[in-house]
């Protein structure tokens, strides 16, 4: 491991000193926070900005494989190309970690292995913005970890985008997306679907999606609207119960709908949102007999915010209020239902001629069913000059269970009614050095949890059952950089992550989640152009976990460029290696795809 960690340091060396005269500034990047809109190069946390040419030239095939090419993140797939994953940060479980759409929450309180069950592909994400860190008292439940939000965009440009591809084990897909209207009111649809017929014995796979956004411009604002619906079929051999259950079998629907009203008053800055997230999970243990185990979920979700920010010349002070209601409807859990109300306040310090800046805030929430929560933060971020800056914060974070968690019930699970919410102390120390075409980030971290929430069993042919575990031990050390160069190499960049994750009571139990954490992580990705509109980009990936040990991986994309024309070969696992990230389901050996994306002025 030192050894390919050396090798590739050496190589980002001397792509530095080969291309000095050849450099490619990194674009300001804006981070669109709760309260306030800030240039990254302000935002005193860990913030990561994929953007819309990262994704377009990435060999991923879904937002959770791109995620994985970011170091931090545990992405842990049952089966490729989207079908299911669970989302982990810096050795979180899959619980602690909010997705966004469009700043609309996606997770869903039957379960987070639903979170990602997103209503559009990757063609259609203009970019996403990562917090690595606690996020609780700018969006409460769920930022435990950290934050994803998926961002897609309207455009006034009227043009269709047609997609398609094929790829091994008679894998296709195909996308229709089109962006209509004018400047003052446009709009974007796309809808897209995707088979396969498996990698291996009941790994066959449907997804159909459907998704319309438009944004209406008014006086220094804007009304937006989206609105979209995904649903899979799926074989999950191996997915849950025990690797011998081969047969089971899944369907799940999830669709949002979300209204917004934006704008500005001067000093001041308005927006709110009303939405709707409504999931749908139907579980058979044997796919052909459905009379021997069957489990249907449905949950909604329906909540309103609205948040106002005030520039003054004390700062900018942001004050939030939102109130949700979760329902479930389950044959297995029961009609469930709570309510959750929440205030936000935050304010943000720019002293020293903007060089230093300080940012308290506290949220508090309430469920009815639960009791009442306090979550107050700091950061606090130093700019020594334009290219260098350290910061560090400091958060209090809380989550309470899922309805899975308190009341599921099968031959190998047992939720447990009477759990207590999880709650941590997270902290970092980071500096980032940014510099024309230069990024880089380290960082040292911690996160002190108690009452932590994981399922657990005291032998191997025992029953999973949902515990408070106790306290667990975070440390971990961040390091990443990158650039990009105008010549045959256009950019590279390096990640490594190490975590210690220490279970401090109780000893010797068998952890499904949250002690199955990754201790080295290292990505590192290499992209470089042929003549003028051939690209290709290799993605290479080591992962060591704690219990199971280490795997490495290599993707690659070879595109090319014709007008308004992509071409495209995919080949994921290109060394055919053997590995699983979760619960013991081997995950697919190499696989290639071919497709296009063409471009069309309406």
């Amino acid at each position: 491991m030192k050894k390919v960690i050396l090798s590739v340091l050496l190589l980002g060396l001397s792509l530095q000193i080969s291309a000095q005269e050849k450099e490619s500034s990194i674009p300001e990047v804006t981070v669109q926070g709760k309260f306030l809109e800030l240039p990254i190069k302000k935002v005193n946390e860990n913030i990561t900005v994929v953007s819309k040419e990262e994704i377009e030239n990435s060999p991923s095939k879904s937002v959770e494989e791109l995620l994985a090419e970011f170091t931090g993140f545990d992405i842990r797939r049952r089966g490729g190309n989207g079908v299911q994953a669970d989302i982990s940060l810096r050795g979180s479980s899959f619980e602690q970690v909010l997705i966004l759409v469009n700043g609309v929450r996606m997770n869903d309180s039957q379960t987070g292995h639903n979170s990602m069950s997103l209503p559009f592909d990757l063609a259609s994400v203009e970019k996403i913005e990562i917090i690595k860190g606690p996020a609780a008292r700018r969006f409460g439940q769920n930022a435990y970890a950290g934050v994803v939000n998926i961002i897609t965009k309207v455009s006034s440009e009227e043009k269709v985008i047609v997609s398609a591809s094929g790829g091994d084990y008679k894998t296709y897909s195909l996308g229709l997306g089109a962006n209509f209207g004018n400047e003052k009111f446009s709009n974007f649809i796309q809808v897209g679907s995707t088979s396969s017929e498996g990698y291996r014995h009941n790994t066959d796979y449907k997804i159909n999606n459907i998704f319309y956004q438009n944004q209406f411009k008014i006086n220094d604002g804007q009304i937006k609207f989206q609105a979209g619906i995904q649903e899979k079929k799926f074989g999950a051999n191996g997915f849950y119960s025990s690797p011998t259950a081969t047969e089971q079998y899944e369907e799940t629907q999830a669709s949002i709908v979300s209204l917004g009203y934006e704008q500005k008053f001067n000093q001041f800055n308005l927006n709110s949102t009303i939405y709707w997230r409504r999931g749908q999970d139907l579980y058979l243990f044997n796919r052909e007999k459905p009379e021997v185990y069957r489990n249907m979920h449905i949950g909604n979700n329906v909540g309103a915010e609205l948040n106002g920010s005030y520039t003054s010349t004390l700062g900018t002070t942001g004050l939030g209020v939102e109130f949700r209601k979760e329902f479930l409807a389950s044959n297995n859990l029961g009609h469930r239902e709570r309510f959750l109300t929440q205030i936000f306040l935050e304010h943000h310090f720019s002293l020293i001629q903007n060089k230093l800046q300080i940012s308290p805030g506290i949220s508090w929430a309430n469920y009815d069913s639960v009791g009442d929560f306090f979550y107050p933060g700091l950061d606090i971020g130093f700019d020594f000059n334009e290219n260098h800056k350290i910061y560090g914060n400091v958060a209090k974070v809380n989550r309470i269970p899922t309805f899975t968690d308190l009341f599921y019930v099968s031959k190998t699970e047992i939720g447990n009614p009477d759990l207590k919410p999880e709650n941590a102390i997270s902290s970092e120390l980071g500096y980032r050095f940014q510099k024309n075409n230069f990024l880089g980030k380290v960082s040292v971290f911690n996160r002190t949890s108690d009452n932590s929430i994981d399922w657990v069993k005291e032998t191997q042919d025992g029953i999973w059952s949902a515990e408070n575990i106790g306290k667990i031990e975070t440390n971990g050390v961040e390091v990443e950089f990158g650039q990009r160069f105008n010549s045959f190499v256009k950019s590279y960049s390096l990640g490594y992550t190490y975590l210690d994750s220490k279970a401090k009571e109780p000893q010797n139990l068998i952890s499904r989640y949250v002690m199955e954490n990754l201790k080295h992580q290292f990505v590192a990705k290499l992209e470089t152009r042929f003549f003028k509109n051939i690209t290709n980009q290799l993605i290479y990936k080591y992962n060591e976990r704690v219990t199971t040990g280490s795997y490495q991986l290599l993707d690659g994309k070879l595109g090319y460029d014709l007008k308004d024309l992509n071409l495209y070969v995919l080949i994921n696992n290109i060394t055919n290696a053997n590995y699983t990230e979760t619960f013991g389901v081997p995950m697919p050996k190499r696989w290639f795809h071919v497709g296009f994306t063409l471009n069309l002025s309406l």
